[in-house]
């Protein structure tokens, strides 16, 4: 009896943690303890860093996993980070899947907003945070996302063609930067033998043309195909963009 008096009591020190009222200004901490205040707000310090106020409490940046003002909500990405370093990035769709956008800091201007300018006004792309609930950060990337909407099929629909036009892209830009390169050495090459030569030049009598000119209509063509293939590359990206938001709009539903 006094052993399953001690479980139901911390299932329910569990879910009463796991409750946040989102509607105040908080701090959620890695610990899952939350911290309610009047005010949030992250600042400079004396040292050239950053420090988060909680009123007048200076809480630690590193155990600091979201915190929730009148500025927005900002989730902490130093475990997604190779250095461990603390960044925050601000949440800029909120579902069950929600996405986070990485948040420029100025201490020029911190009293003021200190998002990124305009909120989301860009597609969903690799550079991106998301999650679910107050669960850690992950990158948006096929492989992350995959495993989390493995549970809606609609959503993976578009997630798997998400990843087909990357692949075609991928196979799109490859064969632009080819042609590209091509291109340049087939200048280079051309330009060098395909004129006249420096003796020719000296010697040639004053007025007469020169019917060696150099034939680039290779080397143009090779420079159009590569420029056709990056501008198809840049297209087809923008199609693997909204694929990859209509998931997460799909999964949002």
């Amino acid at each position: 009896m006094k052993k399953m008096l001690i479980i139901a009591m911390a299932c329910y020190g569990l879910s009463a943690r796991a409750q946040v009222d989102g509607s105040r200004n908080f701090i959620y901490l890695y610990s899952d303890s939350v911290i309610y205040a009047e005010q949030v707000r992250l600042r400079p310090d004396i040292m050239g860093g950053w420090q988060l106020r909680a009123d007048s409490r200076v809480v630690p940046l590193r155990g600091v996993k979201f915190f929730n003002n009148r500025n927005g909500f900002f989730a902490n990405t130093r475990k997604t980070s190779i250095l461990g370093e603390t960044s925050f990035s601000e949440r800029i769709v909120e579902g069950k899947i929600n996405l986070f956008q990485e948040v420029v800091y100025d201490d020029s201007w911190y009293d003021r907003r200190y998002a990124y300018p305009g909120k989301f006004d860009q597609s969903i792309n690799v550079s991106m945070y998301y999650n679910k609930g107050y669960s850690d950060l992950k990158r948006v990337n096929y492989r992350n996302l995959s495993a989390d909407m493995a549970d809606h099929a609609a959503s993976m629909d578009f997630l798997k063609a998400y990843r087909r036009s990357l692949n075609t892209r991928n196979l799109l830009y490859t064969a632009g930067g080819a042609s590209l390169v091509a291109s340049l050495v087939s200048f280079v090459i051309t330009g060098t033998k395909g004129g006249e030569s420096s003796e020719e030049f000296f010697n040639r009598p004053p007025g007469s043309i020169n019917h060696k000119s150099p034939n680039f209509v290779p080397s143009l063509a090779l420079l159009g195909i590569g420029g056709g293939f990056s501008i198809a590359g840049f297209f087809v990206h923008r199609k693997a963009s909204l694929n990859l938001e209509n998931a997460v709009d799909t999964y949002n539903r």
